[in-house]
């Protein structure tokens, strides 16, 4: 068993409370579906979003899925770069698996495509 770490982001249209909260669930639940976790299976979610996004925590959403009240979560402010992609939800999942690193599925949703387009390439065919 191993701790692996799967990234995924999205982005959102506007600092509103129910599209960060849905996009936060959209791109959590894309993660756990494609890398087949269970809550009792992860360790912690690390959860960051650009300066702009200030209308809500992104862990309430999380919060109020099934089973993942034990989940250790944290949220925290992306490192302002010149130039980031903004309006930007970013995950790190920490689960326990025996899956090797490369089949780790990474989650690129949205806007957020433009970050990683080579995982995008590998993940939608």
């Amino acid at each position: 068993m191993f701790v692996r770490g799967i990234r995924g982001a999205t982005t959102v249209e506007s600092n509103e409370e129910g599209q960060i909260l849905a996009a936060t669930l959209e791109l959590l639940e894309k993660i756990v579906r494609e890398n087949e976790v269970k809550p009792d299976e992860i360790s912690s979610v690390f959860i960051t979003v650009t300066k702009e996004l200030t209308a809500t925590f992104p862990a309430r959403a999380i919060r109020q899925m099934p089973g993942w009240d034990l989940v250790p979560l944290m949220c925290s402010i992306e490192i302002d770069v010149d130039n980031s992609l903004p309006k930007c939800i970013r995950l790190m999942v920490l689960a326990n698996t025996t899956k090797r690193q490369d089949e780790m599925r990474h989650v690129y949703l949205k806007g957020a495509q433009v970050l990683r387009p080579d995982i995008v390439k590998l993940t939608n065919p």
